[in-house]
């Protein structure tokens, strides 16, 4: 009896223990499960809130760069505006890209660092004259100061001359710089915005010039783009521009051309095939100096969201214009905008609004002989 007793003592202290190490499992095993559970739930918002982040994470990861080139820009510019609101510009160096509106031809990705918002407000301009120039060109700027910059007035109208300037390059970048703010304090006719100053930029620089004129100066009636080796004879763009029939709104004019792309990479003016793939570009007026009203800069930099830049910044202001529903119209004197000029005629250069030229001194000497005030025929 003694030894059944004690052998039914030791099974139940067997089960017993049996038990005891079951419920450890079971409490091991419920700890476990819960910490799986608590670590899904770490993971889980962690997923969620990159998902529900920007478009900024997904631009930042490194194999995005290659995913950018594979898209198709046709396709990114039919999308609808959340997708292309935060496109990357890709930028060869070593800094991270960044992040910019629409394109980088896009003018309000830049900001202005040398501004004189206060021109338009002093007088009311009828037309502003906006001279895209190189950082480094002083040159060029003093002499249109001395001649055609120079009349604040002209036909009794109010006419306003500034220089568009994007960042210098090279070694002495800082010194260049430090010469502009110079340049602008003794003049206040420089608009200098964060971009690059190249001549591949030129859209950009174009597009900041119809930003700046928006945004600072919408009052004006009309401005013109022209460049800084330009003969211009302000007194008969404003008769021009005063004459009844022309257009207060919608109005682009100038020498009008119609061209094609080149394709040869060896041309100054190439562009790929998928830069720009239409065999033809919209009829446009020649860069060297178109007129507008001043109701088309902003509706420039509005359209210009949804058109894929390219270098030739003429011909991209004729496809805003295409976008638009509009067309430059001819002037009504179409021989008074002249391209190269052979030969020096004073008479010929009093008759025109412009001319290229070869040189800062031919401008200077070719106005300073046709301000004589004997008859110029």
């Amino acid at each position: 009896m003694g030894d059944l007793e004690a052998g039914s003592g030791v099974n139940w202290m067997k089960r017993q223990l049996v038990k005891s190490s079951n419920h450890q499992k079971k409490s091991s095993f419920h700890t476990w499960f819960k910490c799986q559970l608590l670590l899904c739930l770490v993971l889980f918002i962690f997923g969620y809130t990159l998902l529900s982040s920007s478009l900024s994470g997904w631009q930042g990861f490194p194999l995005q760069h290659h995913y950018y080139k594979i898209f198709n820009w046709t396709n990114l510019v039919n999308l609808p505006s959340r997708f292309y609101v935060n496109l990357i510009e890709i930028h060869e160096t070593t800094q991270p890209p960044t992040v910019t509106q629409c394109h980088q031809a896009y003018p309000r990705n830049y900001h202005f660092i040398m501004d004189n918002t206060e021109v338009c407000k002093t007088n009311t301009p009828f037309l502003v004259l906006m001279v895209p120039v190189a950082p480094n060109n002083r040159e060029a700027r003093d002499a249109i100061r001395q001649t055609w910059g120079n009349d604040s007035v002209v036909q009794g109208e109010v006419v306003l001359t500034l220089f568009m300037l994007g960042l210098p390059g090279g070694a002495d970048a800082g010194q260049q710089q430090e010469k502009l703010n110079q340049e602008n304090l003794e003049h206040h006719d420089l608009i200098q915005s964060d971009f690059m100053d190249t001549y591949l930029n030129l859209t950009i620089k174009t597009m900041v010039i119809m930003d700046w004129l928006a945004t600072r100066c919408p009052t004006a009636a009309y401005a013109m783009k022209i460049d800084s080796d330009m003969f211009l004879n302000t007194g008969n763009l404003v008769t021009m521009l005063q004459k009844p029939g022309i257009p207060k709104l919608n109005y682009l004019t100038g020498l009008l051309v119609w061209n094609k792309p080149i394709r040869s990479k060896n041309s100054k003016w190439y562009v790929s095939e998928e830069m720009y793939p239409d065999s033809e570009y919209p009829n446009y007026a020649l860069g060297m100096g178109y007129v507008f009203s001043n109701d088309l800069p902003e509706k420039f930099v509005q359209v210009s969201k949804s058109i894929k830049p390219f270098n030739i910044e003429d011909a991209y202001i004729g496809m805003c214009m295409k976008k638009l529903g509009l067309a430059p119209t001819s002037p009504p004197n179409p021989s008074q905008f002249k391209a190269y000029n052979t030969k020096y005629n004073r008479c010929e250069f009093s008759k025109v609004i412009t001319y290229i030229l070869g040189s800062s001194q031919e401008l200077i000497k070719y106005w300073t002989d046709l301000k004589k005030p004997e008859p110029p025929c």
